[in-house]
């Protein structure tokens, strides 16, 4: 199959098969697909459609974006994960304000120079939203490729992702380019999925050498797979007789930089030490049973322990800390173990 019939096959099963309802597929412009490609990476799209929609709400345009505290833009991001996304998002805009008068660039190279914006999603913020040729390889593209080559090896290395790119280079036609990058990404998406792809279905079965192998779920290869470490701690929920909940702003790098959490400590031996870190006493803690969250390459086991402690709201360390109700409407940026907890305490409020 030549490039020109590949392109063909997929721009006429898109036109008939493929999304084209999204949130993000509406009103585009540049800040709306890149937002959506953010959001998008390692997060699937229905997951991604409520957060999308109230934080255009809540940021209908870059400016507004750049202008917002960063605390308003990791509220918005609560749940979804991989923040350092928001965080560079933030920046991102705050840096196209600054240098680009409030308009992105259309270049995949100045593109690649924000926060946040790689190779891939620089080429497709350029075909999608400014309908010009370019290039992209995220996780559907790569997973699409590697099937209908055989392409062999972990596509992380230099080696195989050089492949990728040179395939992907050969592949995208000059015309209707938007359409084409949607089509390869809702092609890996719907139908080359990850575990039983739809071959039946797909415009590439008769030439794909994946499906011509009888088992196109072995590529693209895996990373050979390590143990992951865990790490266990304790989150102290200090709550006083107001039933405030003291909440602290985590440093901007490592574990959910820039969110608001509880303090935490190694072991409850340490509890009264960390309390008067917070010009506190304990009065009584009870700790609750161990509870899992996976990152991307540690396993965290978390033990809350509730906390009644002798205190006021009186001011703490300015921005970095803050007494908490869990009654009223939380416009902090939290990390989903920590809002899950804050909802549980927000039920049992008096």
């Amino acid at each position: 199959m030549t490039a020109t019939t590949f392109a063909q096959r997929l721009l006429t099963w898109f036109d008939q098969h493929g999304r084209h309802d999204l949130p993000w597929q509406q009103d585009i412009t540049p800040y709306r697909v890149w937002v959506s490609e953010i959001m998008l990476q390692q997060t699937q799209v229905t997951t991604v459609i409520p957060y999308y929609q109230r934080f255009m709400a809540r940021f209908p345009s870059v400016q507004a974006l750049a202008e917002a505290p960063q605390d308003d833009v990791l509220h918005h991001w609560t749940g979804l994960g991989y923040y350092a996304r928001a965080r560079n998002l933030h920046k991102a805009a705050q840096q196209v304000m600054a240098e680009h008068n409030g308009e992105f660039p259309d270049s995949v190279e100045q593109l690649s120079t924000l926060p946040g914006i790689g190779r891939s999603t620089a080429g497709a913020i350029r075909s999608i939203a400014f309908k010009k040729r370019a290039v992209i390889l995220d996780g559907n593209v790569k997973r699409v490729l590697t099937r209908y080559r055989a392409i062999g090896g972990y596509p992380g290395t230099t080696a195989v992702a050089n492949q990728l790119w040179q395939l992907a280079e050969q592949l995208t036609p000059k015309k209707r380019v938007a359409d084409y990058t949607q089509a390869i990404m809702d092609l890996g998406a719907t139908l080359c999925t990850r575990s039983k792809p739809a071959c039946l279905l797909c415009p590439m079965q008769t030439d794909c050498q994946g499906h011509a192998s009888g088992d196109p779920s072995q590529y693209p290869h895996r990373k050979a797979k390590k143990e992951k470490p865990v790490r266990e701690t304790c989150l102290l929920i200090l709550q006083n007789s107001d039933g405030d909940i003291l909440l602290e702003k985590r440093p901007a790098s490592g574990i959910w930089g820039g969110l608001w959490a509880f303090p935490e400590c190694d072991t409850t031996a340490d509890i009264e030490r960390i309390c008067q870190r917070y010009q506190c006493q304990p009065l009584d803690w009870e700790a609750n049973e161990p509870r899992r969250h996976t990152f991307s390459h540690y396993h965290l086991d978390y033990t809350p322990v509730h906390v009644q402690v002798s205190a006021t709201r009186q001011a703490m360390e300015a921005g970095r800390q803050v007494w908490y109700n869990p009654r009223t409407e939380l416009t902090l940026g939290t990390a989903a173990p920590i809002a899950r907890l804050l909802n549980e305490l927000e039920k049992v409020a008096p």
